[in-house]
């Protein structure tokens, strides 16, 4: 069994009603980085984008990540 990251982007975004693209225009950040992360898709998470979602959505890096045994 292994540990891994999972991206709560999804509930945090549907939970305030924010879409993807405006979620991406609020932190300044391409679609599709904010798009993989929503989908739990990223392989790796960039500090620089882990620090611009939890500015623009006025939140924490744990309220954006929680660790999963898969």
């Amino acid at each position: 069994m292994s540990t891994r990251a999972k991206s709560r982007l999804k509930i945090i975004l549907d939970e305030r009603g924010i879409s993807i693209r405006k979620c991406a225009e609020l932190a300044d950040l391409k679609f599709e980085t904010v798009r993989k992360m929503y989908n739990d898709e990223a392989k790796q998470y960039q500090r620089d984008t882990l620090g611009s979602l939890c500015k623009a959505l006025n939140c924490e890096i744990s309220d954006l990540l929680e660790l999963i045994e898969e």
